[in-house]
């Protein structure tokens, strides 16, 4: 198929690295971009991408100290112990999570102002015909990034999809804030030269209510045209590099140790289940904080369940650890698993589920609010709980486990459904439509 001219395209995050979903999906846009013959840059805080064809300001990623330091002020209301004193006396000690120090304003506007200067050169220097902006515009963790943004597309009118995953309305802990204003500006901001992408339908509804703007749905997306190679001998050895011993069943949660994933449910799963299981976590606690994971440490000794943090041993990449063991990828896991456990309570789609089906296993699910409105009425064949383990759940889980030929049938079924519906062709189609709509139609 021949392709309409190349456009140079700019992804801006705060980060293109590991394995988080926005990341994740970065790489699947790029790619199927690339195949059609586009030239994909990078900006962000963090990135693993081509230095040549990136620019990186480290104040970008959501973590940096500076950055850290007024989420703090702004989301907790964890003020200065001392004061600027233009202040102190206008507000006699009372400070609090709805009020934010002139200060933080100032150091906000500051580095919008720096941030702007980076946009500015990385538009130029790399010649760029299009922006597309991954989650930067939706959740205010990087405040001064998204105004910098705002403004850029506000002065120049440059052509911009913004790909959007979470919003701060989807988070507790964005609710409460003293950065109202500039989420109201950026967070998504509201200009006539950006196309808003969601990632499922009920965000388009949100968005659409409260933003008033218009949006197009593109759900993540696996490349079920090509099924995933599988054996090779590297992962003879993984069972046993991860102590399981013969007959023991592996039951596989494939996400961060973070709370909204709900890893208690699978935790009692592998109590309640009567037969001899363990159950690999994949990845380490990551960006919210280690208390949840001590949660989980703690809930899993309490219920003498062996759970493995086997995150050393498992990595983005295969390689080897510092003292000569072997590290899997997480496509190394999946085939192996007995059950693949999904219990989340929030999910903005919900990348696992897509994995777990590539890799033709069966799935257990929360039957969280996305999952029910964008993915279950395809017709998939998981097993389903809602918000609790009962006996059924534990009957079902038991009949998958024991019957290998009820296995192939629900993965054969699934594999094609998301096919059709969460595939690398289905993201090329909705590309191709998006840039037509942003360059016009090119022959």
């Amino acid at each position: 198929m021949h392709h309409s001219s190349s456009h140079r395209i700019g992804f801006i995050s705060t980060r293109f690295a590991g394995t988080d979903g926005v990341s994740l999906e970065t790489s699947k846009w790029a790619h199927v971009l690339e195949e059609m013959g586009h030239v994909c840059y990078y900006f962000a805080g963090q990135c693993d991408r081509p230095p040549e064809r990136s620019r990186v300001v480290p104040e970008a990623f959501y973590r940096h100290p500076i950055i850290d330091e007024i989420n703090k002020i702004a989301y907790q209301g964890d003020w200065p112990s001392q004061p600027h004193p233009e202040i102190a006396g206008l507000f006699k000690d009372h400070f609090s999570i709805y009020t934010r120090p002139p200060s933080v304003s100032r150091r906000v506007q500051e580095l919008k102002d720096y941030f702007k200067q980076h946009l500015y050169d990385f538009v130029r220097d790399f010649e760029l015909e299009l922006l597309i902006v991954e989650n930067a515009l939706a959740i205010p963790l990087n405040l001064p990034l998204g105004l910098a943004i705002t403004e850029l597309i506000a002065e120049t009118g440059f052509p911009t999809i913004a790909h959007h995953h979470d919003f701060a309305w989807e988070r507790q802990r964005f609710i409460v804030n003293s950065v109202g204003d500039y989420i109201a500006a950026a967070f998504p901001p509201r200009l006539p030269s950006i196309r808003h992408v969601v990632i499922n339908s009920i965000q388009a509804g949100e968005l659409g209510r409260r933003a008033g703007v218009t949006s197009r749905i593109i759900p993540n997306v696996m490349d079920f045209d090509h099924p995933p190679e599988i054996g090779n001998g590297y992962t003879d050895t993984l069972r046993a590099d991860l102590g399981f011993r013969d007959g023991e069943y592996f039951f596989l949660q494939p996400t961060r140790i973070i709370q909204r994933k709900g890893i208690e449910h699978a935790i009692e799963l592998t109590k309640r289940i009567g037969l001899p299981a363990k159950l690999v976590i994949s990845h380490a606690s990551g960006d919210e904080g280690t208390e949840y994971e001590r949660r989980v440490r703690e809930y899993a000794a309490l219920l003498g369940v062996n759970v493995c943090f086997e995150a050393d041993i498992i990595g983005e990449h295969r390689g080897l650890t510092p003292d000569g063991r072997k590290i899997y990828s997480l496509a190394d896991l999946y085939p192996h698993a007995d059950l693949v456990t999904y219990p989340s309570a929030i999910e903005g789609f919900g990348n696992a589920f897509l994995e777990a089906l590539y890799f033709r296993r069966p799935i257990l699910v929360n039957n969280y609010s996305i999952y029910e409105v964008d993915i279950k009425p395809k017709g998939f064949k998981v097993i389903e709980f809602d918000g609790f383990i009962s006996e059924s759940t534990l009957h079902q889980v038991r009949q998958i486990l024991f019957d290998e030929a009820l296995v192939e049938e629900w993965a054969e079924h699934n594999y094609r459904l998301a096919q059709r519906y969460f595939s690398f062709s289905v993201l090329r189609l909705r590309l191709e439509a998006l840039l037509a709509d942003c360059f016009g139609y090119q022959v």
